[in-house]
């Protein structure tokens, strides 16, 4: 069955889809940024994916673009699982909020924007969730400080 929703979203959208892999039964779709909120409305309202199960980012330190923002999709009718992924590149670090797709985006991608630095244009509430909100840095890029930052600023914190 995602085979055949992959078929419908490469002739809905030849240009943003970039790339798909199948692996152990598990279908990924990388799709241009611009088109996520696009591609995502497409297949909440025609392929039946109507719970986002996840949304998280990954760190490809050293390869640009460096980051991926990944969007775990779930149809509860046919109970069948779908990857998206789109790039996120270091110089321009945001891509559209999905959260008026599934509202179950919200604090996803505050937790992504709080760890990686990723904005997420147009969220309703786009603040750290996971780290005090006077916070330098982003925790989970993996060119942040092993130690953390600078000890002396966070000194009543961290004991």
């Amino acid at each position: 069955m995602s085979q055949a929703v992959v078929a419908k979203l490469k002739q809905e959208f030849s240009a943003a889809v970039v790339n798909t892999v199948e692996h152990r039964g598990e279908m990924t779709v990388t799709v241009n940024k611009n088109d996520i909120v696009a591609v995502c409305t497409f297949l909440r309202d025609s392929a039946g994916y109507n719970f986002l199960c996840d949304l998280c980012g990954v760190d490809y330190l050293g390869s640009e673009p460096r980051f991926m923002v990944v969007y775990n999709l779930y149809n509860i009718e046919t109970k069948e699982r779908l990857r998206i992924k789109a790039a996120v590149g270091e110089d321009d670090c945001c891509i559209d909020t999905v959260s008026g797709v599934w509202s179950t985006a919200n604090w996803p991608e505050r937790e992504c924007w709080d760890m990686f630095g990723i904005a997420f244009n147009g969220h309703p509430d786009l603040r750290r969730i996971l780290m005090p909100a006077d916070w330098e840095g982003y925790p989970l890029r993996k060119d942040y400080p092993l130690q953390g930052p600078d000890r002396e600023l966070y000194q009543g914190r961290l004991s």
